[in-house]
C-alpha cells in the first residue's frame, strides 16, 4: 500500500507537471476533477494536450517565463480559484503546479493593512 500524504485528501485539486508539461502527480481531488479526461491515467501525459487554444499557448508562455497565473472561474454553478505557479527543486525550475479551490459565491475580504 502506498504512503498517504496530506495533499491526497486536501479539498483542492492539485496537479503537478515537469518543465516539459508531463503530469507528474495528481491528488485525489484532481483525479476526480479530470475524471472525464482520464483522471489519474493522465499522469505521464502532457498537460498541453489537456488544454485547448488559446489556453495551451498561455500555459506554455507562463511556464517559459516561470510566471504565476491566478484567476477565478465559474463552471457548472461552482466558483473556483485557479492558481498556477512554478515550482523549484534545489533552486532549479522543476515545472508547474495548478491548484483549483472551490470558493464561496460571496467571500469576505479583510484588509490587514488598516491601522
Amino acid at each position: 500500500m502506498s504512503e498517504k500524504h496530506w495533499y491526497d485528501e486536501f479539498p483542492a485539486a492539485i496537479t503537478v507537471c515537469d518543465p516539459d508539461g508531463i503530469i507528474l502527480e495528481m491528488n485525489q481531488r484532481s483525479a476526480q476533477t479530470f475524471a472525464k479526461d482520464g483522471g489519474s491515467e493522465l499522469i505521464g501525459q502532457n498537460v498541453y494536450d489537456c488544454h485547448p487554444e488559446p489556453s495551451r499557448t498561455k500555459l506554455r508562455e507562463l511556464m517559459e517565463a516561470q510566471q504565476t497565473n491566478a484567476y477565478t472561474i465559474q463552471k457548472n454553478g461552482v466558483k473556483k480559484l485557479i492558481y498556477q505557479a512554478p515550482w523549484y527543486k534545489d533552486g532549479e525550475f522543476a515545472g508547474f503546479v495548478e491548484l483549483s479551490l472551490v470558493i464561496p459565491e460571496e467571500m469576505p475580504h479583510f484588509n490587514r493593512d488598516k491601522k
